[in-house]
């Protein structure tokens, strides 16, 4: 299906170097045929004059007959060009008329007793034998343009395929999928060379993807020993202000080393979903309460505000997912929103789909194109963070198999948009 889709596209490799292939035939046939038709034109020509000075020195030799008597023309009968050739070159001369009817004909000369003595050779046969000169080659054009285009566009789709190959295989490696090798570079071209280099590529990338996974990991577990030491010892401090602003530090460094170790398990691949039957408004809304965070609640395409922890109608939809992953998701787009957007924020569920929006500053264009990135917000006006929330969001969706997509509204602010799969719309009533 790929190679007919392929086959089908006029803009392909394929059909560029076809139709390459029939421009330089073409030329070269044009070139060789004008080339060919004017020498056997020239040589008709030649031979049209040697026949014609032939016939008139012949006549002029033989003194026993009058010339007039050998259908010569003789006095005024012959052509001016002639006699103007004639006494600027000398006798006998030839001419070339392509105008007169009748034609084309070759005019010699010759002078006799004073007169100028001319005899004319038709030359219609040997014109019509170039014109069906002409005509066969470019017979011969044709026909070898319809043997050597498919012939070329055969050839070129085997070329067309590694090219396709070496594509598919980069978007899978753009896709995530690090074990993507396009494999067979054997053979010294440039494809094989592009081929080398995409698999260079993708190993590199996946060994420091991969150290990188293993530094995160390992500093989240040498972490998180002593960090129990110090939530421990923080417990144990009186009560005062000094106090409550250590819990307070030590509470954000145990969030971030336990979101360093949902990171980690997710890049293993360790996590897997545990899906149910759950109603989404239920959920969200649950999540939303336990964020704690002032937040509007809407239900459908066309509804109105609720307050957080409110359902918005008496009846909402099924999904078949995980609730504890989903509450990880929703928690972290309404956290992100409120720490690097602006209030209002809104959370819209439409059937299987969840929209986050804040109506602060938006995303950052870097992070709309390469996607969230741990440990960077993309910009200074997104606020402060660690930029570990989207990330993890990002992760979680993929284990849910779901797609979470990031944009920014027409008149400001950031979207999330999270479409789980498999939505079941039969109302389950409050």
């Amino acid at each position: 299906m790929e190679a007919v889709r392929a086959l089908l596209n006029w803009r392909s490799l394929g059909w560029k170097i076809a139709a390459l292939v029939a421009v330089s035939s073409c030329a070269v046939a044009l070139v060789v045929g004008l080339l060919v038709h004017r020498a056997t034109a020239e040589r008709q020509q030649d031979e049209g004059k040697r026949e014609a000075i032939e016939a008139v020195q012949a006549a002029v030799a033989d003194t026993g007959s009058s010339p007039k008597k050998k259908a010569l023309q003789v006095g005024v009968g012959v052509p001016s060009q002639l006699r103007r050739l004639g006494a600027e070159h000398g006798w006998p001369a030839a001419w070339y008329d392509d105008q007169s009817p009748g034609g084309p004909w070759m005019w010699a000369g010759q002078l006799f007793e004073g007169k100028v003595v001319a005899a004319r050779i038709d030359m219609s046969p040997r014109q019509e034998s170039l014109q069906a000169f002409d005509r066969s080659i470019v017979k011969a054009v044709l026909v070898a343009l319809l043997v050597v285009v498919p012939f070329a566009a055969a050839a070129t789709e085997f070329l067309s395929r590694r090219m396709r190959r070496v594509a598919g295989t980069a978007r899978r490696i753009a896709g995530g999928d690090l074990d993507a090798r396009i494999g067979g570079g054997r053979g010294g071209d440039e494809i094989a060379a592009i081929a080398e280099a995409v698999d260079s590529m993708a190993a590199s990338l996946q060994r420091r993807l991969l150290t990188e996974q293993r530094f995160t990991a390992d500093v989240a577990h040498e972490l998180r020993t002593p960090l129990m030491g110090l939530v421990t010892s923080a417990g144990l401090l009186p009560d005062g202000e000094a106090t409550t602003l250590v819990r307070d530090r030590v509470s954000v460094l145990r969030g971030l080393v336990e979101d360093l170790l949902e990171i980690s398990r997710l890049d293993a691949g360790a996590e897997e979903a545990d899906l149910r039957a759950v109603p989404l408004v239920a959920v969200v809304e649950d999540s939303l309460a336990r964020t704690g965070l002032d937040s509007f609640l809407t239900t459908g395409p066309a509804t109105g505000h609720t307050a957080t922890g409110h359902t918005a109608t008496g009846h909402t939809a099924t999904v078949h997912t995980d609730p504890r992953r989903l509450d990880r998701i929703v928690a972290n787009l309404v956290g992100n929103a409120h720490k690097h957007g602006r209030a209002p924020v809104e959370v819209r569920v439409d059937g299987a789909t969840i929209v986050v929006r804040d109506h602060g500053p938006g995303f950052p264009a870097v992070l709309l194109d390469e996607g969230p990135q741990r440990f960077r917000t993309g910009a200074a006006e997104r606020g402060r963070g660690h930029g570990l929330g989207l990330t993890i969001a990002l992760g979680q969706a993929r284990v849910l198999g779901a797609d979470l997509t990031l944009a920014n509204a027409p008149d400001g602010g950031a979207v999330a948009v999270l479409r789980l799969p498999e939505a079941d719309t039969r109302p389950i009533h409050s």
